[in-house]
């Protein structure tokens, strides 16, 4: 893995306060535990700007907790132009993020802009956002990204070649 350009994931929700923190906390768990932290950098953002600043939804702190993933340390920030160009995925929870990512993404770097829920095996297309439901609703959350998150970070290894990593995963 010597000499090759760290990868980058940006998870993107609307208000990157409950879907996107969620995910970023689990990828970044998973890429750490499988020794990949220093090859796949993860970060996530919101395209709106309602929670700037702030730190996830304490539901979903809670809920992450329970399954070991901290999150209390993320902010909350707005999607910016630079991310298309600096992020090798840009990964939006549902089909309304998508669009939104897609209408302000350059032609260039369109590729970037997926579903996370495509490196699923669950059958479900979209992250539903757990903000107005109980905390059932979080819990769904962690189970719908900790599957994609295995799928994504097994496509990131072998996409990307991070050699010697595909028998731990």
């Amino acid at each position: 893995m010597a000499g090759e350009q760290k990868v980058e994931v940006l998870f993107v929700c609307l208000g990157n306060i409950c879907r996107s923190p969620t995910a970023h906390g689990v990828f970044q768990k998973l890429c750490e535990d499988a020794g990949l932290g220093q090859w796949i950098g993860v970060d996530s953002a919101g395209t709106a700007a309602y929670h700037i600043g702030k730190q996830p939804d304490l539901r979903s702190v809670k809920a992450a907790a329970s399954r070991g993933y901290m999150l209390n340390h993320l902010r909350a920030r707005q999607v910016s132009d630079v991310d298309f160009q600096r992020f090798d995925y840009v990964l939006a929870m549902d089909k309304e993020n998508l669009s939104d990512l897609q209408q302000r993404c350059p032609v260039e770097h369109s590729h970037k802009v997926k579903l996370f829920l495509n490196y699923g095996s669950l059958g479900e297309e979209h992250v539903p956002d757990p903000y107005y439901g109980g905390q059932d609703g979080f819990g769904h959350v962690l189970d719908l990204v900790e599957d994609a998150a295995q799928g994504l970070l097994q496509y990131v290894v072998k996409a990307h070649r991070l050699g010697g990593v595909e028998s731990m995963l």
